[in-house]
């Protein structure tokens, strides 16, 4: 948005698809549930349009609204966009179950959301672990599946950095030992992003009484702090032909850069946007070009 230096832009207050007119978008004023073949699930929707779902990352303490509080004003000026707590986290319920990787899982759960809500294709935004239940479901359901934009998946193939991961090892770590505590989530966060003063104290206690919550740590346990709940997706990067924009915070220490560049010559029509003093999180560290470079790339033909 262009302005005259020293003029604030004017606050944009983006149209709700359902309610009173030119109402400010909010946690609780987009938020949703349903329960589907058991699993209550919590969503987030806004805009109308092509359908778009953003997928939060798997975190302690995450949620769809933690991960793209700023975005989903911006983007659902032009489409209508989903954001759904996964199974096990946010508001979602967290149920116990074997046999299945945790993304077949999940994207078994997105396609039943979009079923209910009757969107035959939608575009899928997705970071970290949302990033790669946005892959297993274009293999598991590519009908289903338009672009896609990859926040940093979630994939494990190291070549030159340590493995695992200073964030991995904190990731992993957080529910082991003496189990959640203020100090482990403010050392996981400080991984997550390069600069250090957005890991704030109000940030560290809302995602730590989230993640401490007994149903959440019993959960996790259980389903999330063994890696080998994921699926080994770096092998199949050739059966997901979608269009692809890869965002790497070239500062990443969860997911390193390296993993873009092996992404970027498997996947058949990837592409891939690195941004500078960015750590994890592209779509919080820099919204405004996280907002804008979606937004171009889903409006491409």
């Amino acid at each position: 948005m262009m302005h005259r230096p020293g003029c604030l832009p004017r606050p944009i207050k983006p149209r709700m698809r359902k309610g009173t007119e030119m109402s400010e978008l909010t946690e609780a004023n987009t938020s949703k549930f349903v329960e589907l073949d058991g699993l209550k699930i919590h969503y987030h929707e806004a805009g109308k349009g092509p359908a778009v779902v953003l997928l939060h990352g798997g975190g302690p303490g995450a949620s769809s609204w933690s991960n793209f509080k700023g975005n989903i004003a911006e983007l659902s000026k032009k489409y209508r966009v989903i954001m759904m707590d996964q199974p096990g986290f946010g508001k979602s319920g967290r149920p116990i179950y074997e046999g299945e990787k945790l993304g077949a899982f999940a994207a078994r759960a997105l396609r039943n959301l979009l079923k209910h809500l009757g969107v035959e294709k939608a575009h899928l935004i997705g970071n970290s672990m949302g990033g790669h239940v946005s892959m297993k479901f274009a293999i598991d359901y590519p009908e289903a599946t338009g672009k896609l934009v990859l926040m940093a998946p979630a994939i494990q193939v190291t070549f030159l950095t340590p493995a695992p991961s200073e964030g991995s090892k904190h990731l992993f770590g957080y529910y082991r030992g003496a189990g959640p505590s203020p100090d482990k989530m403010r050392a996981f966060l400080n991984t997550l992003v390069y600069n250090q003063a957005m890991v704030t104290d109000e940030l560290v206690k809302q995602r730590y009484e989230i993640s401490a919550e007994p149903s959440t740590v019993e959960w996790t346990q259980k389903m999330f702090s063994n890696p080998g709940r994921f699926e080994e997706l770096w092998r199949e990067l050739d059966k997901v032909p979608q269009k692809t924009l890869l965002l790497w915070g070239r500062d990443d220490r969860v997911t390193p850069l390296e993993r873009a560049l092996f992404m970027v010559q498997q996947m058949p029509n990837a592409e891939l946007h690195v941004v500078s003093k960015c750590g994890h999180w592209v779509m919080i560290e820099h919204p405004e070009l996280f907002n804008r470079l979606c937004l171009e790339f889903l409006d491409r033909e």
